[in-house]
Order: structure tokens, then C-alpha cells, then sequence
């Protein structure tokens, strides 16, 4: 069969333009939206773009080994699936497919709070692979503890808690295109899970969040005593940040701008990097999300310091372009890439992998 009919893409780079035509107008609006006037969505590509990568020659590169650790645990290449919500107005198969496509790849995947399918459905579908599941804080914690209870008896490895979302960004595009969740979509986990707050409400003279957004570091505390799992901060951009995660247990951060749906304006993920990197000094493991496209963006971020990069837009692409077999495409196309990058580098395996690969800002 013919690629293009497979999993609607060949390469990398058709990959996007191919998704466009597959959902519908405010189901697209939803994927490739940011907040604001996009200035921070715009700037997590441009940082990659800005980063050279140096070549090395007549480095022997005749085998070239991918493989690393998360938390403990050996997956095939350092990327893997970031937690993307309502992935059913995607695809019907929604994240299960996802799910198969990464335990058969070897990566590991991590799963929404607000997934159309159960966290329970999608560990099924995960069967042995390595999975973490995404927490948003809930209004009441009881419900958060469920949750993270339920998780934990599913065999997901960490909790990864998305601490950016006090209440969600002004996200402009969204709202032109009319995007609205299909109520043919349920949200998987249950009806008393919900999103964070759209808005802050004026009450009086005052704005005023839920009860959610007044969580502070204590909640990490928490979290840990009502779950043996190691927990992931996720949406950490500055190096204080990265110092209170550590010290109240984070064992992983994820220095991630939600995909530049939150604050814009604030800075790129992978100009934020270095900073939190630097800040907690090898005490946990750090990974990046926001503007991986391709196999020498992985390598940048690697070489950055980052453990492994988290694929979030990219995913719901190679979704909506050929379901399950998309995305299992666009893992082994990533795949490919990144060992390509890899042997033009002269590095052959992730250990190699450090600063002095960087060259020059480009133009």
C-alpha cells in the first residue's frame, strides 16, 4: 500500500500539512491554537531554529543505540507521548490508539486527566509499555486523590502535575473557530472530573478562581502521601521554580509553557532550559516540551541538558492524519531522524550526547 494512504504522511515535514485536511475546522483550531497573539507558541519553534548543531567526521557510526531511562524505567528513544487532552475528536480510537503506537514503539506515553478515554481503557491498551498520567488539580482534592489512586492500581509509573493551569490562557484562536468539546466525546475519568477555569469571575471588586488555583507547594506534599509514585512537575519555566519542586520530592520537571497556551509572552521552553538544568544540579531528571518537530530538535534538547522531550502537537497530527498506523509512522520516522542526526554528529549513543555538540546561534 502506497505510504500516503497508510498514514496520510511521508515525511516529517508533510506531516502537519496532511493533518490539516483530516478533522474538522474547530477540532484544527483546538490543536494548533495558542493563547494570546501566539508570541510564545511562534517562539518555541524559533528557539529551535536559532540552535546549530555541530558535525563531527570519521566518527564510527555504524551502530547507533537510542535507548534511555525515565524515572528508572528503559524506553527506546528519549521522546515520548506529552499529555494532550480529548484526543476522541481526533480519531475515534482517540488514545488507545495512541497508547498501542507507544508501547509498540517502546516510548513512553502520558495521559490527560481530561482524556476521552479512561485512564483505565488506555492502561489496557498500554498493556506492559511505560505510562504516566497527567493530573490536573481538581476543585475538590478528594477527587485528585481518586484519581491518582486510580492511576497507581493501573500501573502508570509517575504522576505528572501540571502546575501552570491555575486558570487556562486567553486562548484566542480557539474561541474564533468555535471550538466547543463534542458531547459525543465524553471525558473518559468521569463526570466529576472537570477542566481548570476558563476565566476569573468579578465578584465585587475582586476576580476570583476556584478553589483549585489556590494550590500552592504544599500540595505536592500532598499528593505524595496518597501515592507510592514518583511525581512529575510539569509547566516549570525558571530555576526557583525548579528549586521548590525538588525540595518538596519532585522527582522529574518538566520545563514545558503548556505549548504556549498559558501565559504569552513567557519565554520559549527551550530558552528556559539551561536555567532549570542548571538550578537543581543532576537532583532530578528534567525534560522539555514545546516545538520538537524534528530528530535535530531532540538532539538540541539532549544536548541542552534535557533527559528525554515530550511530543504533544505532533502526536494529534500523525493522529488525525492515519490513526494508530499514523502515529506509529511518525515514531519511526522520528525515530529514523534522530539516528540520522545522531551519526552526523559522531555521537552513537545518548551518554555522548552534551553541550559541546552546540555551535553558533544561527541567523
Amino acid at each position: 500500500m502506497d505510504d500516503q494512504l497508510a498514514y496520510g504522511f511521508r515525511t516529517l515535514r508533510d506531516l502537519e500539512e496532511s493533518a490539516s485536511h483530516r478533522v474538522l475546522d474547530h477540532v484544527w483550531a483546538y490543536i494548533q491554537g495558542g493563547s494570546g497573539d501566539e508570541r510564545t507558541l511562534a517562539a518555541n519553534l524559533a528557539a529551535f531554529r536559532r540552535r546549530s548543531l555541530k558535525p563531527r567526521v570519521l566518527v564510527d557510526v555504524t551502530a547507533l543505540d537510542l535507548s534511555t531511562t525515565v524515572l528508572g524505567r528503559r524506553v527506546r528513544a528519549p521522546f515520548f507521548v506529552a499529555p494532550t487532552a480529548y484526543q476522541g475528536m481526533i480519531h475515534p480510537d482517540g488514545e488507545v490508539a495512541v497508547a498501542r503506537a507507544a508501547r509498540d514503539a517502546g516510548l513512553l506515553g502520558a495521559f490527560s486527566t481530561l482524556s476521552s478515554r479512561s485512564l483505565e481503557e488506555i492502561a489496557a491498551a498500554s498493556g506492559d509499555g511505560v505510562r504516566w498520567f497527567q493530573l490536573y488539580l481538581q476543585p475538590d482534592f478528594t477527587v485528585s486523590k481518586s484519581l491518582v489512586e486510580r492511576a497507581e492500581r493501573a500501573g502508570y509509573a509517575a504522576i505528572v502535575l501540571t502546575a501552570d493551569v491555575p486558570v487556562l490562557g486567553s486562548r484566542d484562536r480557539q474561541a474564533q473557530g468555535g471550538f466547543a468539546i463534542d458531547a459525543s466525546v465524553p471525558v473518559g475519568n468521569g463526570a466529576d472530573v472537570v477542566p481548570p477555569s476558563r476565566a476569573p469571575l468579578l465578584q465585587g471588586e475582586e476576580f476570583r478562581l476556584r478553589s483549585d488555583a489556590g494550590a500552592t507547594w504544599e500540595v505536592l506534599d500532598q499528593l505524595s502521601e496518597a501515592t507510592r509514585l514518583p511525581i512529575v512537575v510539569k509547566g516549570i519555566l525558571t530555576g526557583p521554580d525548579a528549586r521548590r519542586a525538588v525540595d518538596h520530592g519532585a522527582r522529574g520537571i518538566l520545563v514545558s509553557n503548556h505549548g504556549g497556551r498559558q501565559l504569552d509572552g513567557s519565554p520559549a521552553a527551550l530558552d528556559a532550559l539551561a536555567e532549570v538544568v542548571a538550578s537543581v544540579g543532576g537532583a532530578t531528571e528534567v525534560y522539555l516540551d514545546g516545538g520538537v518537530r524534528r530528530g535535530s530538535d531532540v538532539l538540541v534538547a539532549l544536548a541542552m541538558g534535557a533527559r528525554a522531550v515530550g511530543l504533544g502537537r505532533p502526536v494529534l497530527w500523525a493522529l488525525a492524519a492515519g490513526g494508530g498506523a499514523g502515529v506509529a509512522h511518525y515514531f519511526s520516522l522520528l525515530g529514523v531522524e534522530l539516528a540520522t542526526s545522531m551519526a552526523l554528529a559522531g555521537r552513537t549513543n545518548l551518554a555522548a550526547i552534551d553541550a559541546s555538540l552546540l555551535g553558533p546561534e544561527l541567523p
